[in-house]
C-alpha cells in the first residue's frame, strides 16, 4: 500500500517542477498586463522596447530585416528600456548588460506576443533567436 501512496505525490512534484521550469523561461509578466495597463503600440513583426514602464516614453523599434538574429544588439549608450512587446515571431532576450552578458540579469521573452509593461531590470540590450 505505501508504494501506491508515493506514487501520487511523484507525479504531483514532477508536474510542479514542470510548472516551475515554464514560468522560469516564461516569467507571467511576458503574458499578460496587469489591470488598468494599456498595451504599447508594436506592430507585427517588431520588436519594441519603452524608456519607461507601462509602455512610456521613447518607443525604440526593431525589425528582422534590420537586424542580425543572434547577435548582441546594444540600445543607445546612457539608454535603456523598462517596458518591452516582442511580436517578432522569434524568442528574444534582453539584458541588463549593454554587451549582453549572463553575469547581469537577463529574460527570454516568446515570440507570440510578449507583453512586459515592467521589466524588473533596465534592458540595456537584447538577441533575436532562431525561432
Amino acid at each position: 500500500m505505501k508504494l501506491f501512496a508515493t506514487a501520487p505525490l511523484a507525479a504531483a512534484a514532477t508536474l510542479a517542477a514542470a510548472a516551475l521550469a515554464a514560468t522560469a523561461l516564461f516569467p507571467a509578466t511576458a503574458r499578460s498586463a496587469p489591470a488598468g495597463v494599456q498595451l504599447g503600440s508594436c506592430a507585427a513583426g517588431e520588436l519594441c522596447l519603452w524608456q519607461k514602464p507601462d509602455f512610456q516614453g521613447k518607443r525604440y523599434a526593431h525589425e528582422l530585416s534590420g537586424t542580425d538574429v543572434e547577435s548582441c544588439v546594444a540600445l543607445p549608450p546612457g539608454t535603456g528600456a523598462q517596458a518591452v512587446a516582442n511580436r517578432t515571431g522569434r524568442p528574444v532576450t534582453t539584458y541588463q548588460s549593454a554587451e549582453c552578458a549572463e553575469t547581469g540579469e537577463f529574460d527570454t521573452y516568446p515570440g507570440k506576443g510578449s507583453w512586459v509593461p515592467q521589466s524588473p531590470y533596465r534592458v540595456r540590450a537584447f538577441k533575436i533567436w532562431e525561432s
